[in-house]
C-alpha cells in the first residue's frame, strides 16, 4: 500500500471509536438502572482498565505485525497452543456477543411487537429467529454485508452522540438524585456493580492494532489511535448514560427494553422515540449481519491454516463459508436456549457476562505475551519498563472483570475452555502426526508408506 493511500491517525482513531460503539451501548442504560445511577462509577474503573488494555495491544501490534492479532501475540510466547487457546476463546466470545446483539435488536423491536417479549420462551424464539435470519442473509457473500453495516451503524452513533451533547437540556437533578442508589449499595459495591456491562461496551478496543499495516506511522499512530479512540468512546458512554439517568425516572428506565427510544420520547414526543427505536433496530441488525459473517470468516481463516476443523473452510460460489455459518447458527441457538431468563434484560446481562469472561481470558494471555514480544524486538529498557507496568495494570483489571462477571459466567467460561481443549485434542493429534518423522526400518532406511 502506498503512503498516499494509508490512513492518518485521525482516521484510525475514528475507526477504533466506531468499532467500539457499534450496538453495544444501546441496552446498557436499562441494565445499569437496575442497580441505580451509582453503577455509573463502573465507567471510571473500566475506562482506566480499557485504556491500559488498548495501550498494551497497541504496543504488541507495533512489535508484532503478523496477521492474527491477539492470537499472533500469544503465539510468540506460548507457541501454537497459545495461538489456538486465544483464537478459540475470542471466536466463541464473538458468537456469544452476537446472541447479545440479537437480544438488543429484539428489545427495540418489542416496542412495535410486544408479543416478542411476552414470555421467556417467546423472547428466546425471537432471538433465535433473528440469528438465523442474519445467517441466511449472509449466504450471498461479503460484498453487500460490509456496505449495510457501514450505513446502519449510524443508527446508534447519531442518537447516542446527540444525547451525549444535547441531552443535558432535559437533565433533571432531582430525577438523577432519586436514581442514584435505590438499593443502598456501598461505594465500592457501586463501582464494581456493572464492570462487565461497561467493559462489554469497550470490546473492539484492539482494532487499532489489527490495522497497524494500514497507517502512515504505526509506532506513533497506533498507540495514539488506541488511546484517543478509547477516550472518545468513554466520553460518549459516560455522558450519554449519565444524561439518560437524569431524563428518565429510574423505575421506567430499568423496565425498558429500548432505553434510548424511551429517552427520546421523553425529550421530544413518542413519534421521535419510535424513529430512534427503528434506527436502533436497523443498527443492531446491520451489526449482527456483519458480525455473523465475521464469525464464520474467522473460523474459515483458522481452518485454512489447520487450526480449526476443515469443514469450516468450505465456501459457496459467493465466498460465504456456509457450512461454518450453519454450525455456528446451531451453537448460538443453544447459547440462547441455555441463557433463557425471566425477561430480556436478564438474558442480555447473562450473555454479556459470559461474553466478557470469554473475551477477557484471551486478553490476559495476549497481554502476558508482551514481555516476550518486547524482548524479541530488543526494545529499550525504559520502553520495556513503561509498557510492562501498563500491561500489569491491564491484566489486573482483566482479572477484576473476571471476578465481577459472577460465578455463573466464570463457570460458563470454564466449560467453553474445556470444550476448546476437546477440539484442540483432535487438531493437535493430526498436526503431530503430520510432523512426525516416518518410522525407520531395521536397516536404518525410511519405511515407505502404502501410498508412496
Amino acid at each position: 500500500m502506498s503512503d498516499q493511500k494509508k490512513m492518518s491517525v485521525t482516521q484510525l482513531t475514528f475507526i477504533v471509536t466506531v468499532n467500539m460503539m457499534g450496538s453495544g451501548i444501546i441496552m446498557l442504560p436499562a441494565n445499569m438502572a437496575q442497580v441505580g445511577a451509582i453503577s455509573l462509577l463502573s465507567w471510571l474503573v473500566t475506562a482506566i482498565g480499557s485504556l491500559a488494555i488498548a495501550y498494551g495491544f497497541a504496543q504488541a501490534g507495533v512489535f508484532n505485525q503478523r496477521t492474527g492479532g491477539l492470537a499472533a501475540y500469544a503465539e510468540d510466547a506460548y507457541g501454537r497452543d497459545g495461538y489456538f487457546l486465544v483464537f478459540f476463546l475470542y471466536f466463541i466470545s464473538l458468537a456469544i456477543a452476537n446472541v447479545a446483539v440479537a437480544s438488543s435488536a429484539l428489545g427495540y423491536l418489542a416496542a412495535f411487537f410486544p408479543a416478542l417479549t411476552a414470555s421467556p420462551v417467546a423472547t428466546c424464539v425471537g432471538v433465535i429467529a433473528l440469528l438465523w435470519i442474519t445467517t441466511f442473509a449472509n449466504f450471498g457473500g461479503p460484498s453487500v454485508t460490509g456496505r449495510i453495516g457501514s450505513v446502519t451503524v449510524w443508527g446508534v452513533i447519531l442518537p447516542v452522540g446527540f444525547i451525549s451533547i444535547f441531552g443535558w437540556f432535559w437533565f433533571s437533578g432531582s430525577t438523577f438524585g432519586e436514581a442514584w442508589n435505590p438499593k443502598g449499595l456501598k461505594l465500592i459495591e457501586g463501582m464494581g456493580s456493572s464492570i462487565s456491562l461497561t467493559l462489554w461496551a469497550f470490546l473492539g478496543m484492539e482494532s487499532a492494532s489489527q490495522n497497524a499495516s494500514a497507517v502512515e506511522n504505526p509506532k506513533r499512530d497506533v498507540p495514539l489511535a488506541c488511546m484517543f479512540g478509547t477516550l472518545g468512546a468513554a466520553a460518549v458512554y459516560i455522558l450519554s448514560t449519565t444524561a439518560i439517568q437524569g431524563i428518565v425516572p429510574n423505575a421506567e428506565l430499568a423496565a425498558s427494553t429500548g432505553p434510548f427510544g424511551l429517552a427520546y420520547a421523553k425529550m421530544f414526543n413518542p413519534t421521535i422515540g419510535s424513529i430512534v427505536m427503528v434506527l436502533a433496530v436497523m443498527a443492531c441488525l446491520g451489526s449482527l449481519l456483519g458480525w455473523q459473517f465475521t464469525l464464520s470468516q474467522t473460523a474459515k481463516d483458522a481452518a485454512d491454516t489447520g487450526m480449526f476443523p476443515s469443514l469450516f473452510a468450505k465456501a459457496n460460489r459467493f465466498g460465504a463459508p456456509v457450512t461454518g455459518m450453519i454450525i455456528m447458527g446451531v451453537v448460538q441457538s443453544v447459547m440462547a436456549l441455555s441463557t433463557i431468563s425471566p425477561n430480556l434484560s436478564e438474558q442480555f446481562a447473562a450473555l454479556v457476562n459470559l461474553a466478557v469472561v470469554t473475551n477477557v481470558l484471551p486478553y490476559i494471555v495476549a497481554l502476558s505475551a508482551l514481555f516476550v514480544i518486547m524482548r524479541g524486538a530488543g526494545v529499550e529498557r525504559s520502553v520495556y519498563l513503561r509498557n510492562g507496568i501498563v500491561a500489569v495494570v491491564a491484566m489486573l483489571y482483566s482479572i477484576y472483570a473476571l471476578w465481577a462477571s459472577g460465578k455463573d459466567a466464570v463457570m460458563g467460561g470454564m466449560i467453553v475452555l474445556a470444550l476448546g481443549f476437546v477440539v484442540y485434542g483432535f487438531l493437535a493429534a493430526r498436526q503431530s502426526a503430520a510432523k512426525a518423522p516416518a518410522p525407520r526400518t531395521a536397516s536404518g532406511g525410511v519405511q515407505a508408506t502404502a501410498g508412496a
